[in-house]
């Protein structure tokens, strides 16, 4: 197993104990022993691999998939937690509502959350990609490619706008290929 790959397995490890709340030590407690907080967390830090039986064993005690413990083999390089995205909601109104419905009540939602209505533009963060991927039903760097193409996210960078366009420049829009 290579350490890359160790390492993502033990984030997700470690991300499906913190949704539930648990500690290294509250896993050992809630486990009765069977599962030692030395052990658990030499997984999480890639330190020590861990066998498919186990790991079976853990997806078990957690009461997730298997499936939910493996990191996505695909490399994600559209979007990283860090990655500031911004949608161009001028650009999303003019799209169909059969195609941009979902992304137009998420960003809807979003700006009421805000109480933010400027109405050009959005930040978001590399999560809400990741939930609006799901409810279109594609990977990340699929939905940020759809993104593009309907002129929402701008191709040069993660931003609605460009970096350092202004927002009356309209060079954008003429360059943007509706679908």
């Amino acid at each position: 197993m290579s350490t890359d790959y160790s390492r993502a397995l033990g984030a997700r490890l470690r991300a499906i104990r913190n949704q539930q709340g648990l500690s290294l030590q509250g896993v050992e407690d809630k486990s009765h022993g069977r599962w030692k907080a030395v052990v658990v967390g030499s997984y999480e830090r890639g330190d020590r691999a861990v066998t498919v039986q186990r790991l079976s064993e853990l997806a078990v005690f957690y009461g997730v998939p298997v499936s939910e413990l493996l990191p996505d083999p695909r490399p994600s390089s559209a979007v990283t937690s860090t990655t500031k995205i911004v949608l161009n909601l001028e650009s999303l109104g003019s799209l169909p509502a059969d195609e941009a419905g979902p992304l137009a009540r998420y960003a809807s939602t979003i700006q009421a959350q805000r109480h933010d209505y400027n109405g050009k533009v959005l930040s978001i963060r590399a999560e809400d990609l990741k939930s609006l991927a799901i409810i279109y039903d594609m990977s990340p760097d699929e939905l940020t490619t759809r993104l593009i193409e309907w002129g929402v996210l701008n191709p040069g960078g993660m931003d609605g706008l460009g970096a350092g366009a202004d927002e009356d420049d309209d060079s954008w829009d003429r360059r943007r290929a509706p679908r």
